[in-house]
């Protein structure tokens, strides 16, 4: 095995080039979620080039790209979607120009996280010539709609392509840690219905925004009280927007709304979250929702799920993330970072819904996701698709 890890440490060097300028290809496309089919397109170029057995597009989107054939079955996931660029006067380069210079690829998506599956298209290549046939099989997934539904491209996989993969290695930003989990999240609405009178006699009517208000100061007490774990940190909750109405601007208002941001931590569910604000909203007439995402994929699929996205961690000890430790100090000669994300990611859905046990492993500072100036050392892409090969002949 050790001359394995040295033949893949140097084919992930020699492909230095080759990864980089992947990279650079899917970073020109633009591909907010909901409109990744250019960058699907040319990522799934992208692996039959690299000789795949098998690439398809799902009924969702998703790129599959497949080797091996046999009974043990690992993900290698990535998303192909993000966010759109911001202030433009925030950059210093093209975004979506994906130059390479000064040994780094830059724009949007370098590092959340198009880096990811160009790392893993190089991991294809290696793995060919390197003649893998261990029985077990391997699909490399560049996943959609993540930026704005994290898990439910998984969902689809999973329920819909009938593909429940064993173990998951998340691509997602990791400074070339292992990672083993992250907080969950939830999307709330709470409605506050009042009765509207006329602006000159207030005491008439009853205030939807004076519920509204006394409420957000009871969850900004609330946030500072929120239970804490060891190794996820502590859950927070913050309001986000606020939304009134009334039947003119010389009434009371009767209505108000406002949308809840809900970071859980271990032991935080979503009926715990829901009881802690109907608990603040008692006696008003008052009514909290837990949200609903249902939209059109680019392929015309409408699909669609709930917007709670479940705590998951793994042990320590577990056994994969033992594997992930082994994978990178026989790799590396050294001792991993082994941390947690501060974001989410599509894990909610592969250890957090299904109990798959899944780490993550990718190129990339997660500090620089979603900020101007996003760019990744084509040091770490190298690194990653070693990573994932090589974990390939592990597990």
């Amino acid at each position: 095995m050790e001359n394995t890890y040295q033949k893949i440490n140097e084919l992930a060097e020699k492909y230095r080039d080759y990864t980089a300028e992947n990279l650079s290809k899917l970073v020109k496309i633009k591909s907010l979620s909901l409109g990744e089919k250019e960058v699907q397109l040319e990522l799934k170029k992208q692996m039959e080039e690299a000789g795949f057995d098998e690439v398809k597009i799902d009924g969702l989107g998703n790129v599959i790209g497949r080797i091996g054939n046999g009974k043990r079955v690992l993900a290698i996931d990535g998303h192909m979607d993000t966010v759109d660029m911001g202030n433009m006067d925030n950059w210093d380069f093209d975004p979506l120009g994906g130059e390479i210079k000064d040994g780094y690829v830059h724009g949007r998506g370098t590092v959340d996280q198009e880096g990811g599956p160009a790392a893993f298209v190089t991991t294809g290549k290696i793995l060919k010539e390197l003649g893998f046939d261990k029985d077990i099989t391997i699909y490399f997934v560049g996943s959609v709609i993540e930026e704005d539904c994290d898990g439910l491209c998984w969902k689809y996989i999973v329920e819909e392509e009938g593909i429940k993969p064993d173990v998951v290695i998340s691509t997602e930003p990791t400074n070339l840690g292992i990672y083993r989990g992250h907080r969950g999240r939830m999307e709330m609405h709470v409605h506050f219905y009042g009765i509207s009178s006329h602006g000159s006699a207030p005491e008439r009517g009853k205030n939807a925004i004076y519920m509204a208000s006394k409420t957000a100061l009871e969850i900004e007490r609330l946030n500072e009280n929120l239970k804490s774990d060891e190794f996820l940190g502590k859950g927070t909750i913050t309001i986000s927007e606020m939304v009134t109405g009334s039947p003119s601007l010389c009434a009371v208002a009767d209505y108000a709304r406002i949308h809840l941001d809900r970071r859980l931590t271990w032991g935080e569910t979503k009926e715990s979250a829901v009881a802690e604000i109907e608990q603040l909203t008692d006696g008003m007439n008052a009514k909290v929702e837990v949200l609903e995402y249902k939209e059109t994929a680019y392929t015309g699929l409408e699909y669609g799920m709930e917007k709670y996205y479940p705590t998951w961690k793994m042990p320590e000890n577990h056994e994969v993330v033992q594997l992930g430790v082994k994978t990178f100090k026989n790799l590396f000669n050294q001792e991993p970072k082994v941390d947690k994300w501060t974001f989410s990611t599509n894990g909610i859905m592969t250890n957090g819904v299904y109990g798959i046990p899944t780490i993550g492993f990718g190129p990339g500072n997660e500090v620089l996701a979603h900020a101007p100036n996003e760019k990744v050392a084509i040091d770490d892409l190298v690194a990653a698709s070693a990573f994932y090969a090589a974990f390939a002949f592990e597990v």
